[in-house]
């Protein structure tokens, strides 16, 4: 008996050994697979946080112009931008533990189980935030024992790699409200019409309860039960110390209106223009399509919403709605070359063709300020005369070329400078033209002037024949405008991805190309077409269009067959239009004629409303002198007409007319201001003794 029970004590203490090499066995398996896990997990590192966003494009006042439209709306805002009584209710209710555990609630794990056994179904869930922020971001919400490795493993990982601050800011911009809102500012703006960061008490609990079941929760599809999901999550928030009970009993009791409204419904303002961002974004930051569609970018662009209103209305008032006349319109800041509006044809809808940056279209006579400053360098002033008369020239081994005024008129007779480009003389422009030089105007176009359309080097293309774009050109006045610094078309300022990291920033860079004196003795020039005085044997072009013109303005009409433009500016803006057939028919009718003008000087007087006036202010390397705007004599008294001209100093003339003096005698000629040479410590010295 003794025997047997000491074989049966022998035999117990075996099975114990053996459970507990066992237990210690499984254990350091559990210990071994855990360490790896973990260590695998480490491994593969930090995973990405981006999920589909939508982009925004920002005009520059900061506010949404456009928007990607990919179905869902997401937008990524930091933590410090949420309301706090959010963060505390998404909390409460979602993860009470969440600044205590891994990553994992083992305790509430525990607790689900048993619920779940009790009940015999799923009944409780025990989700952690950081597990739904996997499962949100990585994977698909089947049930699949794969599924549920493949969380735990990204859960690891996020909880491993990122703050519990970046995982909260994370998961609150990740979840699912219902009606295609992701991310609380995107819910806070469609069901209150507010920032994310304003929400009240009552709207945040309210709003906390919606991930758990949108379809269910939603106050648009139950008001019941988001209400009672409310009142749950505030009696959760005041258990756990959030708030009180008197703050519970005020936010179940306040009202709450719904909008029930996305903030940016469709994309309506500039569709040309942003289709020139998304380009620029594509081609030249070198984003692929995902990224610039779903990447959830900031883009902060240069358009001017007011202007951008302005110009699409004065296009509507001015062209008739039967005439199939198109256009293209481009404006945009002197200073730096910032394109505040865009017109790129008069229906979107029907025609996404932007002929402000895609056409290419011959400029008439808005090319002449171009090769007229090339003269000035050539030592032409706004008095040099030349004959306005029909002329044939004959070029390249005999070749003939009669170029035409408007009209069939000519002077018969010397005119100015000054006079052919404020009367628009043809015979003139081909004159110089082919004084200076052909290839002058090719050269001065594309590296002065930066058009990207090349001058051909014809005797014609002084009269605008070489197709060039409406935005080239429009840039090409900024350098009048703005003294004679070279910039270029910008539309983006800066761009910033889903995380606001900024990965473009616009610099701009001052680089003087034209000389600042012939720039400004240019500019002048260009106001003449809106001054009678200049009258010949034509009115000024701009005569049309002089009553409505209340500023300081100076421009440049162009005709050709098939084309009309406009472009001008004043110190602060620059415009330009073109309008025409988009198959190049012959413009004919004489009020189809005047849409450009018309287009470009209601915009610019309704765009400077608000702006104070200013004239151009003359440089110190110019002097003014009155001319007989006729001969560009220095003027007498006995002069019927005078103009105030500015010169290049050292160039205004000094002969003085002798027209209108009858037998009076002629007053002396005028000496020629010498410029003074000396340093300025000799002036200096010369000044003391």
């Amino acid at each position: 008996m003794e025997l047997m029970t000491r074989a049966g004590l022998e035999k117990t203490k075996k099975y114990v050994r053996a459970a507990v090499i066992l237990s210690l066995f499984l254990s350091v398996l559990m210990l071994i697979g855990l360490i790896g896990v973990l260590t695998y997990a480490k491994f593969q590192g930090p995973p990405p946080l981006a999920v589909p966003q939508s982009t925004l494009i920002y005009g520059d006042d900061g506010k949404v112009i456009g928007e990607t439209n990919t179905g869902e709306k997401r937008y990524w805002v930091d933590l410090e931008k949420i309301s706090p009584t959010l963060i505390e209710a998404t909390i409460s209710i979602e993860d009470k533990n969440f600044y205590q555990h891994y990553g994992f609630d083992l305790k509430r794990i525990a607790g689900a189980a048993l619920a779940d056994i009790k009940a015999m179904g799923k009944v409780q869930g025990a989700s952690t935030i950081s597990q739904q922020y996997a499962r949100n971001l990585f994977l698909t919400h089947d049930k699949t024992w794969k599924r549920k490795v493949s969380e735990a493993l990204y859960t690891l990982r996020i909880e491993m790699n990122y703050s519990k601050k970046e995982i909260l800011e994370g998961y609150l911009n990740t979840i699912y409200y219902g009606h295609g809102a992701y991310g609380v500012q995107a819910a806070s703006q469609y069901y209150f019409g507010k920032d994310a960061d304003r929400l009240t008490l009552a709207e945040a609990s309210l709003l906390a309860g919606i991930p758990k079941a949108p379809s269910y929760y939603s106050p648009l599809k139950s008001a019941e039960h988001a209400k009672n999901r409310q009142e749950l999550i505030l009696d959760s928030m005041k258990d756990d110390g959030f708030i009180t009970r008197e703050e519970s009993e005020i936010a179940k009791a306040k009202p709450l209106k719904i909008t029930g409204e996305h903030a940016h419904q469709t994309v309506e303002t500039a569709p040309y223009f942003q289709d020139v961002v998304k380009n620029i974004l594509r081609t030249e930051l070198g984003l692929d399509e995902r990224t610039i569609e779903m990447g959830g970018l900031k883009v902060f662009t240069t358009l001017n919403t007011k202007h951008q209103e302005i110009a699409e209305k004065v296009v509507d008032e001015q062209i008739q709605d039967e005439s199939d006349i198109q256009l293209g319109f481009v404006s945009m800041n002197p200073k730096n070359g910032y394109v505040t509006a865009m017109v790129g044809g008069r229906s979107y809808e029907e025609s996404p063709f932007n002929r402000a940056v895609q056409a290419i279209r011959q400029p008439g006579s808005t090319i002449k300020p171009l090769l007229y400053y090339s003269a000035l360098d050539q030592g032409f002033t706004p008095a040099t005369t030349m004959k306005s008369e029909l002329t044939t020239f004959t070029f390249d081994d005999n070749k003939k070329y009669a170029p035409h005024n408007y009209n069939n008129k000519y002077a018969n007779d010397d005119i100015t400078l000054a006079q052919a480009i404020a009367l628009s003389d043809n015979v003139y422009a081909v004159k110089t033209h082919l004084f200076m030089g052909q290839d002058t105007l090719v050269k001065t176009a594309k590296e002065k002037f930066g058009l990207t359309t090349p001058v051909k080097k014809y005797p014609s293309s002084a009269l605008g024949t070489s197709g060039a774009r409406v935005i080239d050109m429009v840039n090409a006045y900024n350098l009048f405008a703005n003294g004679g610094y070279k910039v270029k078309p910008v539309f983006i300022t800066r761009v910033e991805d889903w995380s606001g990291k900024v990965i473009y920033e616009k610099e701009v860079k001052k680089e003087q190309v034209l000389d600042s004196d012939k720039a400004f003795v240019m500019t002048h020039m260009l106001s003449g077409i809106f001054d009678p005085k200049l009258n010949d044997y034509s009115t000024v072009t701009g005569i049309q269009i002089r009553k409505d013109a209340t500023r300081h303005y100076a421009g440049k009409s162009g005709t050709t067959n098939t084309d009309n433009w406009m472009i001008g500016f004043s110190p602060q803006l620059t415009a330009g239009v073109w309008t025409g057939y988009d198959k190049g028919k012959d413009i004919s009718l004489v009020h189809d004629k005047l849409y450009a003008k018309k287009i470009w000087v209601h915009f610019m007087e309704e765009a400077l409303k608000d702006e104070p006036v200013k004239a151009f202010k003359p440089t110190k390397g110019v002097v003014g002198v009155a001319v007989n705007p006729h001969n560009g004599k220095l003027a007498t008294k006995d002069c019927p007409v005078q103009r105030f001209t500015y010169f290049v100093k050292g160039t205004e003339p000094t002969e003085y007319c002798k027209e209108h003096l009858g037998k009076k005698e002629a007053p002396k000629e005028k000496q020629p201001a010498k410029k003074d040479s000396k340093p300025w410590y000799k002036k200096l010295k010369d000044w003391i003794f």
